[in-house]
């Protein structure tokens, strides 16, 4: 991963807002699409940018796909990913969207919903 690829992958707010709630744990598409109330083909365009740059990994498990932050950062994106990780206690629209992120993580965990069974043994939220 170049430089330019992390600073391009940081240039975006929903991109942003994306790695921030990837920070706690893989979410599936759809939960990210809920999460953020943005347009689905949105939040897809944006994962796919995220993806072909390194700076997410994608799981398919049946129709289902899975997106966490790599196992294996490059240190630009680490050191940037703790930067907004601290940007986002202080910004609002952040601290919704990890608020909303948990409240989603404990309906799933409590119902199964929204979950794929491969998946609702623990990678999933």
């Amino acid at each position: 991963m170049e430089y330019i690829e992390i600073y391009k992958c940081l240039c975006e707010r929903t991109r942003l807002r994306i790695l921030n709630l990837l920070r706690d744990g893989p979410l599936c598409v759809c939960h990210l699409h809920e999460i953020l109330g943005e347009a689905q083909p949105n939040v897809s365009k944006q994962l796919a940018y995220l993806r072909d740059r390194g700076a997410v990994e994608s799981e398919r498990h049946n129709t289902w796909i899975m997106y966490r932050l790599p196992g294996r950062r490059h240190p630009i994106l680490e050191k940037n990913l703790r930067c907004l990780q601290d940007v986002a206690r202080e910004d609002g629209v952040f601290r919704r969207d990890l608020a909303h992120r948990a409240a989603v993580v404990r309906r799933i965990a409590r119902t199964r919903e929204g979950c794929p069974e491969e998946v609702a043994g623990g990678k999933c939220c």
